[in-house]
């Protein structure tokens, strides 16, 4: 997993850079969604490394229909698969979108909770992460009963537990010391 993302940064970054500067953003992170779900397909990941299938017909694959041929994204998916990276899209579009929420000042924070929140709590978890962070907020939640109460926010760089299972992992940890 790590060598993936290894490999992928330097296309991401070229993608988001090209995207940047033509100021298409949001087209080149569509494009990339699409070409990494082609990618993730077990019937065409098996593809990227046959010699017998030439490069163009790899973008072909993973080309949206709606993107011409000589588009800036076909010949970044064709520098990809004379590299034979076609197998790197999936990270190469999750780090693309790290790139841009970054560059529009965006955090995507990874919500879990014990029991679902509704609309109200969600709405005032954004409000109070967005005041500490001072950035635009997404909000990516999921359950997990384990946890018994509370909720676990993860930033991608920072994590705060305030979960009872956390609090009692804590709990546990003091006593053993």
């Amino acid at each position: 997993m790590a060598q993936a993302i290894t490999l992928a940064r330097p296309y991401a970054r070229a993608a988001f850079e090209v995207a940047h500067a033509a100021g298409s953003l949001a087209a080149w992170s569509q494009a990339l969604a699409f070409a990494a779900e082609v990618a993730k397909d077990p019937r065409v990941a098996g593809l990227g490394n046959d010699p017998r299938v030439l490069s163009a017909q790899l973008v072909a694959l993973h080309l949206p229909t709606d993107v011409a041929a000589d588009a800036p994204f076909a010949q970044f998916l064709a520098e990809m698969a004379e590299q034979r990276r076609m197998a790197l899209l999936p990270e190469v579009a999750d780090l693309y979108e790290a790139f841009k929420r970054e560059s529009e000042s965006q955090l995507l924070v990874k919500v879990t909770s014990a029991m679902a929140l509704d609309a109200a709590q969600a709405e005032q978890l954004k409000v109070s992460l967005k005041r500490r962070f001072k950035r635009e907020i997404e909000l990516e939640t999921k359950v997990d009963a384990s946890l018994l109460a509370g909720v676990v926010i993860d930033t991608g760089e920072q994590v705060i537990d305030g979960s009872a299972r956390g609090r009692l992992a804590q709990l546990a940890s003091a006593l053993a010391h």
